[in-house]
């Protein structure tokens, strides 16, 4: 049997549609935090393993001693990290840092992509390359960039490192408290009869880039199976998109008549006005670019919804 990939955070948004891609011809290992794992093809074997429980993590290294892992596991919602900083940091870089570990006493030859944020770079309302400043602007991005430079130590330790700098994606999964998702949750629950005819938003000046998750996953693999060793990469688009037109493009499908209320509430003073990166390095050097258009992936995050709520 051929040496098993590793996912960890398997069972996530972005992780679990890594899982579809690399699971469909070869044997993967997938890590999950909590409750049963989902069900998957005949090609994964689910562990539920914590990245925070040291023993855990280095004992499921021992055993399966992965050649290549994508560390997926991490918190990633940047209001949720100004609210309680602790868990971000706790899952972001102690995790990594647990795992990293793992691998070094295993002696795992092995390479290991670890997915970061745009929010490790300075602000800035002109599009972010790979050396543009980094200057976080919040707690999750300071984790973040903690992770960059926990993995970048490994490297000097043999670890093969590689890092994507993953901007905004969308798509199904996603959890309903990011804009796009929580947009298509309320549409989908007004069609049911489960909320009134009304979408409770947030900011919708805010330009975002709004990647589809199928393209950045694809980003990943392209990045692990074929980006120079210690490389950083960019996962991006280069297009924003205003927050309140991706609201419109949504309630356009939508099958019943809505309202929009904006809950000051759901306002952060500390909200980036502008977020967009240059693609340049991944289109050059491993000729990725996004294949999925927008309206396709809001199609598919909106009948995703319908689906999960018809249950």
């Amino acid at each position: 049997m051929a040496t098993p990939i590793l996912v960890t955070g398997a069972a996530g948004f972005a992780g679990s549609h890594l899982l579809d891609r690399l699971a469909a011809d070869r044997p993967v290992v997938a890590w999950h935090r909590n409750g049963a794992p989902p069900s998957s093809g005949a090609h994964v074997a689910w562990q539920k393993v914590d990245v925070l429980d040291r023993i855990s993590v280095a004992d499921a290294i021992a055993r399966v001693r992965p050649t290549t892992v994508y560390h997926c596991a991490g918190a990633a919602h940047v209001g949720r990290a100004w609210d309680d900083t602790t868990p971000t940091f706790e899952v972001n870089v102690l995790g990594t840092h647990h795992l990293l570990e793992a691998l070094r006493r295993a002696g795992a030859n092995a390479v290991v992509l670890i997915p970061s944020s745009a929010m490790v770079y300075r602000p800035s309302a002109s599009p972010l390359a790979e050396d543009a400043a980094l200057v976080p602007p919040n707690p999750y991005g300071l984790s973040k960039l903690a992770q960059e430079l926990l993995a970048s130590h490994a490297s000097l330790d043999g670890l093969d490192i590689r890092i994507a700098r993953s901007f905004n994606h969308v798509g199904p999964r996603q959890a309903p408290a990011f804009a796009a998702s929580g947009f298509a949750r309320q549409i989908a629950e007004i069609e049911a009869a489960r909320r009134p005819p009304e979408i409770v938003v947030g900011n919708l000046d805010a330009e975002r880039e709004a990647t589809d998750v199928r393209d950045t996953v694809r980003a990943y693999e392209a990045i692990a199976e074929r980006g120079p060793k210690r490389s950083v990469y960019n996962v991006c688009s280069g297009t924003p998109y205003r927050v309140g037109d991706i609201l419109e493009r949504l309630v356009a499908r939508s099958r019943a008549r809505v309202s929009i209320r904006v809950d000051p509430a759901r306002l952060r003073p500390n909200d980036i006005p502008r977020l967009i990166g240059d693609p340049s390095r991944i289109e050059r050097d491993l000729h990725w670019k996004p294949a999925i258009p927008l309206d396709q992936t809001l199609d598919d995050l909106l009948g995703y919804w319908r689906t999960v709520l018809s249950v």
